[in-house]
């Protein structure tokens, strides 16, 4: 039967082939490290108390209509009041859109920017902007990094290829790597916006910068920084996605906000009341009532990221220590979000059945079946399969767990020839 091009041609996601995988053993008795998912186990990292119980009330409140389609206007208040505490940007609540979540932002970021064949700019490996890029039939032009620079794009690899671009796609702390731009990095690539957008004539389209920030209150000794407050000539270049779902350990809650440039932010929200991706009302009121008392937000953030900080570091000294006893395998010091980056160099050794692991794909399932761990190739960020990195989110175990399972990575490893 036929379908559309653009269906019959979409990719599906690699990180939810591995899941299902991980989800038939799991329901056939088998016990796996799952490090795949950029997720929370919610029994292990609940949500705030208050907020929870400020999600009931309104549900007993009956506040179960439609929101506005840009969001409630308290919660786009208490946005803008924590944008100006924390970050000190100055967003009135008509800037601030709230969807369901961060994904609907991104797509509506391309949507609104992006014609057919338009260039688009985003590093790799990066989360989803390849299959974004796609639905919108834009010229996706891959910006390789390395591992040198903790795989975030520098000035210099973006400079060949920002000209005629619409939009360049960012994100820190990154998925996958859980690494973050610098002060100094991040003001060159700003700087590289800035000149780019100055040599433009009118009837163009500007340099759009989107930036990810959704892992921002997730860091661990370093300091997250923006655009904006960097240069404020950039406020009108730039389009920040953020929200409640990681800092707050709320992926299922489905809380998102975008902010940015008014001509922008109102396209966007017209394109999304054609998809009725609003956050639904009863979490946005609960959201609003929480964030009126940032001393109790920040507490649950603090604690919170020290936990997955806590996690993050024995997950590295594990790789370390297998480092040190010869296994062909690294890692790099974790700095934000809930990721660990992990070097498993073993593409093209044999396994103990004679087969020969030639992919990253190939590895990741071997670890599943052999050592009952689940990671995530870079493959799934754009890279290319024979690239050894992998994705490590310890969002999914406690630290016990995470201690039991690196004896039988140890041992996996070490059976391959």
């Amino acid at each position: 039967m036929k379908v559309s091009k653009l269906a019959a041609n979409l990719i599906g996601s690699e990180i939810v082939k591995i899941g299902n995988e991980v989800n038939d053993l799991k329901a056939k008795g088998a016990e796996i490290a799952n490090l795949t998912i950029g997720d929370l186990n919610s029994n292990i990292y609940p949500i705030p108390l208050k907020l929870k119980e400020e999600i009931q009330k309104a549900y007993q409140n009956n506040l179960t209509n439609y929101p506005p389609a840009n969001g409630l206007l308290s919660l786009r208040t208490e946005v803008s009041k924590d944008l100006k505490k924390r970050w000190d940007l100055d967003y009135s609540p008509n800037d601030i859109l709230i969807t369901a979540g961060s994904r609907p932002l991104i797509y509506a970021v391309y949507k609104t920017i992006v014609d057919e064949g338009d260039k688009v700019v985003y590093p790799i490996p990066s989360w989803n902007n390849n299959h974004y890029a796609y639905l919108t039939s834009a010229d996706a032009v891959e910006v390789k990094t390395t591992t040198e620079n903790n795989f975030l794009p520098t000035a210099d690899d973006l400079r060949p290829h920002l000209k005629g671009a619409v939009l360049l796609s960012l994100c820190s702390p990154l998925n996958p790597t859980g690494t973050m731009f610098t002060k100094e990095q991040l003001s060159e690539i700003c700087e590289l916006i800035l000149e780019e957008n100055k040599n433009r004539g009118e009837d163009e389209k500007p340099l759009y910068l989107m930036y990810d920030q959704i892992y921002s209150n997730l860091t661990f000794g370093a300091e997250h920084v923006n655009p904006v407050s960097l240069f404020p000539e950039m406020k009108e270049y730039t389009i920040y996605i953020d929200g409640i779902s990681k800092c707050l350990a709320a992926t299922g809650v489905r809380v998102g906000w975008g902010f940015g440039p008014s001509h922008i932010i109102d396209k966007m929200k017209a394109l999304l009341t054609h998809v009725g991706a609003w956050a639904p009302k009863p979490e946005q009121e609960a959201t609003a009532k929480y964030y009126q008392n940032p001393d109790e937000v920040n507490a649950f953030v603090n604690e919170f990221k020290g936990r997955l900080e806590a996690s993050l570091k024995v997950l590295h000294k594990g790789i370390q220590d297998l480092k040190e006893k010869g296994l062909s395998v690294d890692s790099i010091q974790p700095m934000g979000a809930l990721y660990l980056t992990i070097k498993l160099d073993y593409i093209g050794k044999t396994k103990p059945d004679g087969s020969t692991i030639e992919t990253s794909s190939d590895l990741v399932f071997y670890l599943i079946n052999d050592a009952g761990v689940a990671l995530v190739p870079f493959s799934a960020f754009g890279e290319a399969k024979s690239e050894p990195w992998f994705r490590a989110s310890v969002g999914g175990l406690d630290i016990k767990e995470i201690e039991a399972m690196l004896p039988k990575l140890e041992k996996a490893l070490n059976n391959l020839k």
